[in-house]
């Protein structure tokens, strides 16, 4: 742990319960269980400054109050060189990352700032070969399956299992 001095800030999406347990159950199957300290999640941006958070807030507050979740399915699958993940596929959530792209631009590091793709990730930290086998194993099997976006989180970074920061839920 960092301390409990400001840390940076991370955004997610959140999944209604039945899909966040499939999501875990996969990542606690293939993840090295050693490195699985996190539920599965979709990741918006990975490091805001903490002093971002009360403006992220109200922007997240404003994209979720009284708003109808948005559409998204696991799309397919993603090789990540040394993992797998599932991709997900929402626009109206891409659109949503988007304008708060927008908003922090001067404040979104550069990985924040390049492309995003939506993903969940299951295995992480394999060897290639590894990574490839599981790929390969869950692409026989593939099917595309709705998922249900039920809101948006922030959480403190401060190196070990991220902290609660925030929750914004879909109507």
């Amino acid at each position: 742990m960092l301390g409990q001095g400001p840390a940076p800030i991370i955004v997610t999406a959140l999944f209604g319960r039945n899909d966040q347990g499939w999501f875990d159950a996969q990542r606690a199957e293939f993840f090295p269980p050693e490195r699985n300290v996190l539920a599965a999640h979709c990741t918006l941006f990975h490091h805001l400054p903490p002093s971002a958070a009360e403006e992220l807030k109200h922007r997240l507050t404003q994209e979720t109050r009284g708003i109808r979740a948005p559409v998204a399915r696991v799309g397919g699958l993603m090789s990540l060189g040394r993992g797998v993940a599932y991709r997900i596929e929402s626009p109206a959530l891409v659109a949503i990352r988007g304008g708060l792209a927008e908003a922090f631009a001067g404040l979104l590091t550069p990985q924040d700032a390049g492309g995003w793709r939506p993903h969940v990730t299951i295995q992480n930290k394999v060897t290639p070969s590894v990574a490839k086998l599981l790929l390969d194993r869950l692409a026989r099997d593939f099917k595309p399956r709705d998922v249900e976006l039920a809101g948006l989180a922030t959480w403190w970074y401060r190196g070990g299992p991220w902290e609660p920061l925030s929750r914004h839920m879909f109507a």
